[in-house]
């Protein structure tokens, strides 16, 4: 039979590991619980980091320009980023108002008319022949068409407008994420200590390293795509404006947006394809030729801004971002960059350790 002193020892070990498991089990119910919570959050609290991280040394400039006043240089620097945010959507919004009044004003005159397509349109590869028979339908008789499309166009109306709503909220949401930045900014001393605490409590004596690591990550795809879609869109923009294509507000913001899907071709496509059908030759070759030196900008600058600063291969850092994308959507061009460089990294110090351990057998 056990002793005494045995089961008292016994029941004391089974307290402790009951007060462990309930212990356990309240703390995974509080960190669930505020997950919950704060879930909602998450997105925007992301963007906020992501701005206040992608701007710091700019803020940090301004800064010492103010005398090191950082809630003043936080103000002004949310200001100065709301103003760039509110500027495309207004031209946006101003594009689209006066394309929708263009073309109902036109519906009731009776004028609305698409012209003939252009010559050879329909040697084109793939898309010509398909091209110039909705093309040619159109130039003829416009109404038929629309009558002939009439479902398809109805079932796409609603797309339309869930896409508007999106586009509302996306907007609202970066609309906050730039306060949540300056607030960040403004207390960027503390923000910073914290971060590096909890790199360190997560990844040891290399906790700066990798703190170093994600900060220039996020800079060099900042620099590197959208940088690189801004300054595309700016050409892409003053292209429109001086050919004179309806709705250039419109069409530039779309263009940023393809820009940053890497896939803005597709939107200087059917600019092309409207200057050659309405303008004059010279006029329209002129644009094509402008349009593809718009194309190839991001290959020169791409290399160039995206390598800057970054402390991993550009390539590790373009393709986290690229696959990032298509999994998390446009926030995942920063996480999916983060994590792929912080993943390399790792891998690195993991083979560097291997290889160490061999070479002391």
């Amino acid at each position: 039979m056990a002793s005494a002193s045995e089961i008292i020892h016994d029941k004391a070990h089974l307290s402790n590991i009951l007060d462990a498991s309930i212990n356990i089990g309240l703390t995974a119910l509080l960190v669930i619980s505020c997950l919950v919570i704060v879930k909602p959050f998450v997105p925007l609290l992301v963007w906020g980091m992501i701005i206040a991280i992608a701007s710091y040394p700019r803020f940090e400039k301004l800064k010492n320009l103010l005398g090191g006043r950082g809630g003043w240089a936080a103000a002004i620097w949310s200001l100065l980023l709301l103003l760039i945010l509110i500027l495309p959507v207004f031209l946006f919004a101003r594009g689209v108002v006066e394309s929708g009044q263009i073309l109902i004003a036109r519906i009731h005159d009776g004028t609305l008319s698409v012209p003939p397509p252009p010559a050879g349109i329909e040697t084109w590869p793939l898309i010509g022949a398909p091209l110039s028979r909705i093309w040619t339908a159109a130039s003829a008789d416009l109404s038929k068409l629309l009558i002939k499309f009439a479902p398809e166009i109805k079932s796409i109306i609603p797309v339309i407008l869930s896409a508007s709503a999106g586009v509302g909220f996306t907007v609202m949401q970066f609309f906050l994420a730039i306060l949540v930045s300056g607030a960040l900014l403004a207390n960027a001393p503390a923000v910073a200590k914290l971060t590096r605490a909890l790199c360190i409590r997560i990844f040891g004596e290399k906790g700066p390293e990798y703190q170093q690591l994600v900060g220039s990550t996020v800079r060099s795809v900042t620099f590197g795509i959208l940088g690189v879609a801004l300054i595309q869109s700016v050409f892409a923009a003053a292209g429109f404006v001086l050919v004179g294509i309806p709705g250039a507000g419109a069409w530039s913001v779309i263009f940023l947006v393809a820009a940053l899907l890497q896939v803005a071709v597709l939107v200087l496509i059917p600019a092309v394809v409207y200057m050659f059908a309405t303008a004059s030759s010279t006029k329209a070759v002129i644009f094509l030729v402008w349009c593809m030196f718009v194309a190839v900008m991001d290959n020169v600058l791409k290399p160039i801004l995206l390598g800057r600063g970054a402390v991993v291969p550009i390539m590790v850092v373009f393709l986290g971002a690229i696959g990032g994308f298509v999994a998390l959507g446009i926030i995942g061009l920063f996480l999916g960059a983060i994590v792929l460089s912080v993943g390399y990294k790792l891998l690195l110090a993991w083979i560097g350790g291997r290889s160490e351990e061999r070479l002391q057998a």
